[in-house]
């Protein structure tokens, strides 16, 4: 069976950064960090979590915690004895157009026992936490990496989503069929083949997909597509590449696909994706 996750990567990848190793006491409030997600490990100690106007997540036992997009937040521990933590940033490249950030919901939390496959992750993690030697900060930040691969997996092997792309990756069917897509987005991908992809019908095919995805094949094609190619226009890019890169005859299809999905052209979005937003724009 082909890789879920490697060509989720290889287009989309994850930057890890650790900002924080030790204790955190009273009360810490998270703002929007650039636009970056966070990865908090509490390895012990407890935790309120208070996000927006919610009841707040109640932490008692070692646990993970991510927040793929920015999400402000308050951290409440005992003011004495505070808990321990370990947290790092990640940035999601091509921002609010990864998947794998669109695809997660607002909050994961899971308690460190349940991840049984990271445990050896997880204490060289914390053991590079508690030392000051040379290379700590890329020790923790590679850790930090393989941590996120091993939650992704856990998550698709629950089928914890319910709906939405690691809905479809957890489905032993659909996946054939969207790990197809990921690996070939220049492939014309007609209903038919992908439906023998999976194994599957046209028909059932066609239903189970967007029951589960919550789109058809063909939007979420469109959008895997028009993922990519924003994501290349900001790595600088010829349209003409893009195109080709993406499925396209040529720069004008890719152009009118593009505005259709968008609704301005691939110059309009990378000037605005380019330029800063103004004091008082939302």
């Amino acid at each position: 069976m082909n890789d879920r996750l490697s060509a989720l990567f290889t287009h989309f990848g994850v930057t890890v950064r650790t900002f924080h190793a030790g204790a955190m006491c009273g009360i810490n409030t998270i703002g929007d960090r650039d636009g970056l997600g966070q990865l908090h490990l509490v390895r012990s100690g407890w935790v309120n979590v208070f996000v927006g106007a919610s009841p707040p997540i109640r932490i008692e036992e070692p646990s993970l915690l991510l927040f793929p997009r920015p999400l402000p937040r308050r951290f409440q521990t005992d003011p004495a004895e505070g808990a321990e933590l370990v947290c790092a940033d990640l940035c999601f490249e091509g921002g609010a157009t990864n998947p794998i950030q669109a695809a997660l919901p607002d909050v994961v939390c899971m308690p460190l026992a349940s991840l049984a496959e990271s445990a050896s992750v997880l204490a060289l993690l914390f053991s590079e936490a508690e030392l000051d030697k040379c290379g700590r900060q890329k020790m923790l930040d590679s850790l930090f990496e393989v941590l996120l691969v091993q939650v992704l997996r856990e998550l698709m092997e629950r089928r914890a989503m319910s709906s939405g792309m690691l809905a479809g990756l957890s489905h032993p069917k659909l996946r054939r069929a969207l790990v197809a897509m990921h690996d070939q987005p220049e492939h014309a991908w007609p209903l038919e083949s992908l439906a023998d992809a999976a194994g599957m019908s046209r028909t059932s095919f066609a239903n189970s997909f967007r029951d589960v995805v919550g789109t058809t094949p063909g939007q979420y094609l469109l959008a895997w597509r028009m993922g990519l190619a924003q994501k290349l226009l900001l790595l600088g890019t010829s349209m003409r590449q893009i195109a080709d890169r993406v499925g396209y005859a040529d720069e004008a299809v890719l152009s009118r696909a593009f505005k259709s999905h968008t609704g301005i052209s691939p110059r309009e979005w990378k000037s605005r994706a380019e330029s800063p937003p103004q004091d008082g724009t939302i």
